[in-house]
C-alpha cells in the first residue's frame, strides 16, 4: 500500500506541476487569452471569493483553455507501459502474451487528422460554434479505456482550481524589456518549458 501510495503521489506531483508550468507559460504568452479566461470569470462568477469544479460548466471558454493547456503540451513522453495477459489481435498485427506495450498519446493529441491545427495552442478545438465547450474523445491525456489513468478526476479538479484561482487572483505577463519566451522543451520525467521568469501583478476585485 506505502509502495502504491508513493506511485500515485509522485506521479500526480510532477504531472500536475508540470501541467500548471506549461498553463503559466501559454497564458503570459497568449496574453489575450488569459484576458478571456479572466474576464469570462468575473462575468460569471463577480466578486465571490470562491471557485469549484462545478463551475466548469458555466465557464464554457475557461474549460475550453484547460483542456487546450492539457493537449498542446501533453506532459509525458509516452504511456505508462502495459503487458500483454494473453495474445492479442488487433488491426492485422499479432501481439504474443506478455509483450510491454507503450501507448503514444502524442500521435493522438497533435493528429492533424482530428484537429484543426494540432500544433497550435487553440481552445476552440473544444468549443463549437456557439460557444459552448465540446468534449472530444480524441483527447486522450489521461489514457482511455479499462487503463485510463486512475487518478484522472483528482488531476481535473485539482488543475482546474489551481488554472481558475491564479488567474482570478493575478494577471501574468513577461518581465519588461522580454519578448517571447523559449520554445525549447526541457526532457525529464515530464516535458516542461525552459526556465523562465515572468510577473504577476495583483488583480482588485471588489468585494
Amino acid at each position: 500500500m506505502a509502495h502504491c501510495i508513493l506511485e500515485f503521489f509522485v506521479a500526480g506531483t510532477d504531472t500536475a506541476g508540470g501541467s500548471l508550468y506549461w498553463a503559466l507559460f501559454l497564458m503570459v504568452t497568449y496574453p489575450d487569452i488569459q484576458d478571456k479566461v479572466y474576464n469570462e470569470m468575473a462575468s460569471v462568477l463577480g466578486s465571490s471569493d470562491s471557485i469549484c469544479y462545478e463551475d466548469r460548466g458555466k465557464l464554457p471558454y475557461t474549460h475550453a483553455v484547460v483542456h487546450e493547456i492539457l493537449r498542446s503540451r501533453y506532459v509525458l513522453l509516452f504511456g505508462v507501459p502495459r503487458q500483454t495477459a494473453k495474445n492479442v489481435n488487433t488491426c492485422g498485427f499479432s501481439i504474443p502474451k506478455g509483450t510491454f506495450i507503450i501507448a503514444d498519446f502524442h500521435s493522438v493529441l497533435l493528429d492533424p487528422k482530428q484537429w484543426e491545427s494540432p500544433e497550435e495552442f487553440n481552445p476552440n478545438h473544444f468549443l463549437d460554434k456557439d460557444g459552448n465547450f465540446l468534449s472530444r474523445e480524441e483527447f486522450l491525456a489521461f489514457g482511455a479505456g479499462a487503463r485510463v489513468c486512475p487518478g484522472e478526476q483528482l488531476a481535473r479538479t485539482e488543475f482546474f482550481l489551481f488554472f481558475t484561482n491564479l488567474l482570478r487572483t493575478f494577471r501574468f505577463q513577461l518581465p519588461e524589456g522580454v519578448k517571447e519566451l523559449s520554445q525549447e522543451l526541457v526532457v525529464g520525467i515530464t516535458l516542461h518549458p525552459q526556465p523562465f521568469k515572468l510577473c504577476a501583478i495583483p488583480r482588485c476585485r471588489s468585494s
